[in-house]
């Protein structure tokens, strides 16, 4: 995805996508030298984070790629038309930046902010307001986990309140890291995170890094190689691939893990309950509104059976 760069002359390429496939669009765009890419909204729809399973775009979306001062913006734009067969190019602007860090210019938007008693997840370098707090330094992105949606809050929340010291986690569809680095941050021995995204395990692993605890890290595609009798297990995905994959999370639990299952809608709560029920003791739903949707967050614990 984006490339670190210092601050340097830049200019900016950016064009609506309508109906053109972005992956394709930024794939030239990417094959032209672009430093970093995003996908902003072109309407007036902002999202920091999507919920789970949501594709990461807007009803009306923009690509913006950022170019060094010399790239050739008009084989860009020649590319762009021959590759995706189009006589017209949507519409697209091309503009100078000055010498500052653009990269990162956009994270000002995103402040710390505070699950639970401890646990904050902080941009950069920003500080957490609390002197005491347990830190997870994250630069948010559009395709991964920011602890903006109310099923990642929901889940950040739950390993603030429980005690994770000396323990081992699978976080199931990691999408950033952010749960296993939470965890890990609040003491856990271990993490695995699994994801089926390659971009997400990337992420994941950059972030890891990031905050210190990578060697304690693990990230992988391989869900049949993600290991075994983990202490605790947090998966926020979604209520249908929680449901098909019941049978493979717990059996990756050891006896007495901690569970928590999220990216649940409330209607959808007791059909999860149920596929977990034989080997797993409920707690009652946690719930939280966002959007005009109740998400819920089930928690548990293994039991025998």
């Amino acid at each position: 995805m984006a490339h670190t760069a210092g601050p340097r002359a830049w200019r900016q390429f950016s064009m609506d996508i309508g109906r053109l496939d972005p992956d394709a669009v930024e794939a030239i765009l990417t094959r032209h030298g672009a430093q970093s890419i995003t996908f902003t909204d072109a309407g007036d729809d902002p999202q920091l984070e999507p919920g789970p399973g949501a594709t990461p775009l807007w009803q009306e979306s923009r690509i913006t790629g950022l170019f060094a001062a010399d790239a050739d913006l008009d084989a860009l734009r020649a590319d762009l038309a021959a590759s995706l067969g189009l006589d017209v190019l949507p519409a697209h602007s091309i503009e100078a930046l000055g010498d500052r860090d653009w990269e990162r210019e956009w994270l000002r938007f995103f402040e710390p902010m505070r699950f639970g008693k401890r646990l904050w997840i902080c941009p950069g370098h920003a500080a957490a307001p609390d002197p005491g707090a347990v830190v997870v330094r994250l630069d948010p992105g559009l395709a991964f986990g920011t602890g903006t949606h109310a099923t990642t809050a929901l889940c950040l929340e739950w390993l603030d309140g429980i005690d994770v010291a000396g323990r081992t986690l699978l976080d199931y569809g990691c999408g950033s890291g952010i749960l296993a680095i939470a965890a890990l941050k609040l003491g856990a021995a271990g993490a695995t995170a699994v994801d089926i995204d390659p971009q997400a395990v990337v992420a994941t692993r950059s972030n890891a890094r990031a905050n210190g605890v990578a060697e304690r890290l693990a990230a992988t595609t391989d869900a049949a190689g993600a290991g075994h009798d983990f202490d605790l297990v947090v998966a926020n995905i979604l209520a249908g691939p929680l449901i098909d994959l019941a049978d493979h999370l717990l059996a990756r639990t050891a006896p007495g893990c901690l569970l928590a299952l999220s990216g649940i809608l409330s209607g959808q709560v007791e059909d999860v309950r149920r596929a977990y029920s034989h080997r797993v003791e409920f707690e009652p739903p946690v719930t939280r509104d966002q959007d005009g949707q109740t998400w819920a967050r089930l928690t548990g614990r293994r039991i025998e059976g």
